[in-house]
């Protein structure tokens, strides 16, 4: 998980570093040095939100813990991992600016463009308090903090984003980003260049290529249980029909939540509702808070019981597993034992929705061959009162983000190639 969830965006205004080297973040501002000439958008005629951005996805939940999206960025282009996050508005990639604080990536830290982005525009505005005072009017400082303690600090700029259309124009808007030039990892530490951000603010990139004219306010994401997958942004090719829509809560409007939940264990009501959900791609794993958790843990263990399963109190990998007579290779072998769970919704509709969780969708196979449960306490990490749905729950799922209706909707799907653009993806 990246954070799991964004759960605070700070803003702050930064006073002069004492040093370039300095590692104090009391000392957060300074001016950049900024080694490119500012980008022109290609001249290009679009029709005006109807195409569409395929990109592929790598990574996989277990062993590697995170899926992410290869990009190439700047001018000259040049090639980026960055963490698939709906959890997040923000994108932002490791800048050399110089940098105080990076971590390990796979890539050369980002050098920015002379394209800043000053505090009055509106994308910083959206990043700001309403009573915030720019500290330098000329650039946009952020700091953004993640619920698994990591954080990024740094100034907004704009550069080239190198996409293609699914109509097959190359273009190259560009998109305002964060240069992060102080990251602090978190407990769930990813070694990338960065983040997509790909919530429902305006700093989005979403949102921001909606803004420009170029796509449809509507993304999505397949992840494949097997690693991989893919996500679009903008025209959505994938049959409505085929999926189960829920209305995104109005009351929670900074996350993509489908509002309250009942919990559903075993096809049979918990009677604990009024759970407060959101999807999050940032986040690996699923989370609930500590009632429904412990009801889950309750339930599964006497559910197990005449099961051909023992506790691995030995194994590590997550906070429960369990070994079977011999090491198991695929969830598939194990799946026969553990029953479907799921999350009701009723926001605001007639009739009920279910996020329905296989054994597949929250089981993973440790490297000691035992089957561990990828369903953790949220309590215990700091999300209080929010669940999430993390990747595990959403592997071989077509799951959409219709901001224009403000709808959410999934569906079982073929994650392990990227659809053919003139039809609907095979579901």
């Amino acid at each position: 998980m990246k954070g799991l969830l964004v759960v605070m965006l700070v803003i702050m205004g930064l006073c002069a570093f004492e040093s370039l080297a300095s590692d104090r973040r009391e000392t957060r501002s300074r001016k950049l040095a900024l080694p490119y000439p500012p980008l022109i958008s290609p001249s290009v005629v679009f029709n005006q939100y109807g195409n569409s951005v395929v990109l592929p996805v790598q990574g996989n939940v277990y062993p590697q813990g995170f899926y992410y999206v290869p990009l190439n960025i700047g001018q000259p282009s040049k090639p980026y991992f960055l963490d698939l996050d709906t959890g997040s508005d923000l994108t932002w990639l490791q800048c050399d600016a110089p940098c105080i604080r990076c971590t390990k990536a796979p890539h050369p830290l980002y050098r920015p463009s002379k394209n800043m982005v000053i505090c009055k525009d509106p994308i910083c505005a959206s990043l700001h308090p309403p009573d915030y005072k720019c500290e330098n009017p000329e650039q946009c400082d952020y700091e953004v903090e993640y619920a698994d303690g990591g954080s990024s600090l740094g100034v907004l700029v704009k550069d080239a984003f190198h996409l293609n259309l699914t109509n097959g124009i190359p273009f190259s808007p560009l998109l305002a980003m964060g240069c992060g030039y102080d990251q602090l990892p978190g407990a769930s530490y990813h070694p990338l260049d960065g983040v997509l951000g790909l919530g429902r603010g305006k700093s989005s990139i979403v949102t921001q290529l909606y803004e420009q004219g170029l796509v449809r306010n509507v993304f999505g994401h397949c992840l494949n249980g097997q690693g991989g997958g893919f996500l679009f942004l903008g025209e959505s090719f994938i049959d409505p029909s085929r999926l189960v829509w829920t209305p995104m809560s109005r009351d929670y409007n900074e996350h993509y939540s489908p509002g309250s939940a009942e919990l559903i264990l075993g096809g049979k009501s918990t009677g604990i509702k009024n759970l407060l959900v959101a999807f999050d791609s940032g986040s690996s794993y699923t989370y609930l808070s500590f009632q429904p958790y412990q009801a889950l843990i309750s339930w599964m263990i006497r559910d197990l019981i005449g099961k051909p399963l023992k506790e691995a109190a030995d194994d590590r990998t997550l906070p429960f597993c369990w070994r079977g007579r011999k090491p198991f290779k695929t969830v598939r072998e194990v799946r026969k034992y553990f029953r479907p769970i799921a999350l009701s919704f009723s926001d605001g509709w007639r009739s009920k929705t279910q996020f329905e969780f296989l054994p597949e969708s929250y089981l993973i196979i440790s490297a000691k061959g035992n089957a561990c449960l990828g369903i953790l306490n949220g309590t215990e990490v700091g999300l209080q009162n929010f669940n999430i749905i993390g990747d595990i729950s959403m592997q071989d799922k077509i799951v959409v983000y219709d901001n224009e209706k403000e709808v959410i909707g999934w569906g079982p799907s073929d994650c392990s190639r990227i659809p053919k653009f003139q039809s609907y993806v095979t579901l």
